[in-house]
């Protein structure tokens, strides 16, 4: 129960009041309601608890309360009420409430108050806001401002258990949302393919409402199902209709059914994303564990599946602290820092295959001789005699064809290059045909030919090629964070307009900052033409937060230090990167790999390095974008803000390198409407300028310094950023992606920088 223990008031609503609550002991049902008084005066509150503890709330005139708890089926909520003030509730858990309201008859100073008592059910999403009039009464006599007064009552909230299955899905109410958002239902969140660049015909998306809950970290599973969860999207997320914070202290439960196996078909279950330790069982049978955020895994089911009744159980623990590869999520979001993301986060899916099948396939692309080399990777069913055929078509034509085992070479006439200016894709289709040629897979994919290199202009300075040409890199800082999905874009239309945005507006080439995205938006960049710079998800805060994992930040200084890592939290930062390089590779797009960002985990650089150089040959390693120098890689990346800067002062030391402004800008400009919290401290890098045109100039102004340093050598520059996010107000566009600024005019401005 929750115990009132204070309750006490003054009529004068200029007063603040103190009250406490105390939680007997950890309750396992959350359920959530919103109270206001006619009086103005409520408490604010927001409480996740998962142990016996106390908390103290303020009452505030004006606000209203927000109670976020976890209860059980019965949990009873004392509320103080003055005079003849109502109050109202609003249901935002997924049964219906049953409110039991008793009060008694107090005396004082000669007023009197009557006892009544009556029961009303609110359903989900309704608002109450006043017993029926029968039930109440109240004696003429009315409390003025210097009369003190007090009624307890007694709200007896209970749910129905069994309303749970029936409920509609419903995103959390009064957060950002973006327009997008409208268009999101369990039916259709994210229901397009999750693989464009692999494509089987035989598949099934898993999106939609799932059973959750959450318990203590040591729990063995759930006792009872919390509710429903639209799944790909977080818990912490308002598109997935629950809205609550996890604790690195308790696990995160996903319950759903699963189709029947399908005969001489093997069964593969895909997780494009979840964030952090997964363990998954089918039929109570452990099918496997993965640690990780940020890449897809899979694995065969097909030996736990029944002819009916299957079930799907998946337990996430996410620390999101110590050496956990996080991003920008933060247990405490606040300035470049985020709100955390649990779980589940992309599409999960299943596809039915052959017992021999493709599992993958690299693609290596010789510009000069017009070949497209194919290594394809096969199931361990794949018998000897087998071979895979591969045909590349382009606009609908076809235009070669080769076949092979270990290795596929397709001799291309004339091939077509992609660039951003014209970003040609090739078609390809792979057959796997056994001993007897008979087609066992199909897989349809597509492929680019295009290089990227370096090369010296006539200073000596190391410049960006791309298909054998000079190319300067302009591109904005990308987060790829949304106010109603945090890491989950609402929809890939959704994802798709940034992409589109940014290509009006000048821009050839993202920096994806710290996140790997969903696959479909590199297919975007793909099809669109948009280089990317592609971060690896990062762990630390930089050495003035972090007091283990990040060494002092000193930039492009001589002598830098490395943070010292703990051997197991290397491997597994190694193994994570490994995951995304082999998860990425094959997009075109992708022009440059991002190791470590500032100082932030900063550790082992030069093993690092090496590392990445030896993974990929065939693009820029950026070592540590605006971190500790340390000769190792491609690139030298400074960091300067609010306007562009780089040391060409120590040039020869840099020389070998391609020198890049890995970030700049940051202008804040704050739209009023679209701002994630209005109360709290909303900021741009410099401060905020009193009007757009001041804002203007400052751009202008950093655009006009980049474009000088590009003349004295500097390669590439990076612009903080596509949009706001939570309450960095820095963005080209707003939050819930509303244009500051017209695409054409920023094409306008960055036109000097490809002079």
């Amino acid at each position: 129960m929750i115990e009132w223990l204070r309750r006490t008031f003054i009529s004068d609503t200029s007063e603040v009041e103190r009250l406490r609550i105390r939680f007997d002991r950890g309750l396992g049902r959350h359920c959530s309601a919103k109270v206001g008084l006619r009086y103005d005066c409520a408490i604010d509150l927001e409480m996740a608890i998962d142990r016996r503890v106390t908390l103290e709330a303020t009452l505030i005139p004006g606000n209203p309360i927000e109670l976020h708890s976890q209860g059980e089926p019965s949990v009873t909520i004392g509320v103080c009420v003055v005079g003849d003030g109502d109050f109202s509730i609003v249901n935002r858990s997924a049964t219906n409430v049953h409110i039991v309201r008793t009060s008694r008859t107090i005396a004082e100073e000669g007023i009197a108050y009557d006892v009544c008592s009556c029961s009303v059910c609110v359903p989900p999403g309704q608002v109450f806001s006043q017993f029926p009039p029968s039930e109440i009464f109240m004696k003429s006599q009315r409390l003025t401002s210097c009369c003190a007064a007090w009624i307890l009552i007694s709200c007896v909230v209970s749910f129905d258990k069994n309303a749970e299955a029936d409920m509609p899905w419903k995103a959390v109410e009064d957060r950002m949302m973006t327009l997008w958002a409208k268009n999101v239902t369990p039916e259709t969140a994210w229901s397009e393919y999750p693989r464009p660049q692999f494509v089987r015909s035989d598949w099934k998306n898993l999106n939609g409402l799932w059973s959750y809950a959450v318990s203590a970290k040591d729990a063995e599973k759930p006792n009872e199902w919390a509710g429903k969860i639209l799944v790909p999207f977080c818990p912490e997320s308002a598109l997935s209709g629950v809205g609550r914070l996890i604790e690195p202290t308790e696990s995160l439960w996903y319950r759903r059914d699963l189709p029947s196996a399908v005969p001489s078909k093997r069964t593969l279950l895909h997780f494009e994303a979840v964030d952090y330790d997964t363990t998954v069982w089918v039929n109570g049978r452990e099918i496997g564990k993965h640690r990780g955020g940020h890449t897809p895994f899979s694995w065969d089911i097909t030996d736990a599946l029944k002819s009916s009744d299957n079930e799907l159980l998946v337990k996430i623990n996410d620390d999101t602290q110590a050496y956990q590869l996080h991003g920008k999520q933060n247990l405490d979001p606040k300035g470049i820092w985020y709100t955390r993301v649990t779980g589940i986060w992309q599409t999960v899916w299943l596809e039915n295959v052959s017992p021999a099948f493709l599992t993958d396939v690299d693609y290596a692309c010789d510009i000069k001789a017009g070949t497209l080399q194919i290594t394809p990777k096969l199931s361990a069913g794949t018998a000897q005699g087998s071979k895979v055929r591969a045909t590349a078509s382009f606009q609908g034509q076809n235009v070669a064809t080769a076949d092979g085992t270990a290795s596929i070479v397709l001799q291309l006439k004339e091939p077509k290059l992609w660039s951003p200016e014209s970003p040609n894709l090739y078609d390809i289709k792979l057959e796997l045909l056994d001993a007897g040629g008979q087609v066992t897979d199909t897989v349809q994919a597509y492929s680019a030919m295009r290089e990227f290199g370096k090369s010296a202009d006539t200073a000596g300075h190391l410049r960006f090629t791309l298909n054998g040409k000079t190319y300067f890199h302009w591109g904005p800082l990308d987060q790829g964070w949304w106010p109603d999905g945090l890491l989950t874009p609402p929809t890939d239309e959704a994802m798709l307009s940034d992409i589109e945005y940014l290509k009006a507006a000048g821009f050839n080439m993202i920096r994806k900052h710290i996140k790997v995205e969903p696959r479909r938006y590199y297919y975007h960049c793909d099809r669109v033409g948009m280089l990317m710079w592609q971060d690896q998800v990062s762990n630390g805060m930089g050495k003035k937060r972090d007091t283990y994992n990040s060494p002092e930040w000193t930039r492009l200084k001589p002598d830098p230090v490395d943070a010292t890592w703990p051997e197991e939290a290397h491997r597994q930062f190694v193994l994570e990167y490994q995951r995304m390089i082999d998860h990425l590779r094959d997009a075109p797009c992708i022009a440059s790999w991002v190791p470590f960002n500032e100082a932030w985990g900063q550790h082992r650089t030069m093993e690092v390095g090496k590392m990445a150089s030896e993974l990929d040959k065939t693009r820029a390693i950026n070592i540590a974008s605006g971190g500790n120098f340390w000769p190792s890689g491609d690139v030298a990346d400074e960091h300067k803000y609010p306007d562009p800067g780089f040391p060409l002062e120590e040039v020869e030391r840099f020389k070998p390198f391609i020198k890049v402004v890995g970030e700049f800008g940051g202008h804040g400009w704050p739209v009023q409407g679209h701002l994630w919290k209005e109360t709290e401290k909303n900021w741009g890098y410099g401060g905020l300028p009193k009007t757009m045109d001041e804002w203007k100039e400052r751009y202008q102004k950093s655009i006009k310094i980049l474009n000088d340093l590009r003349k004295q050598g500097i390669a590439a520059g990076v612009y903080t950023q596509t949009t706001d996010v939570e309450v960095e107000v820095n963005g080209l566009r707003t939050y819930d992606r509303v244009d500051k600024i017209s695409p054409a005019w920023l094409k306008e401005q960055a036109a000097v920088l490809f002079e």
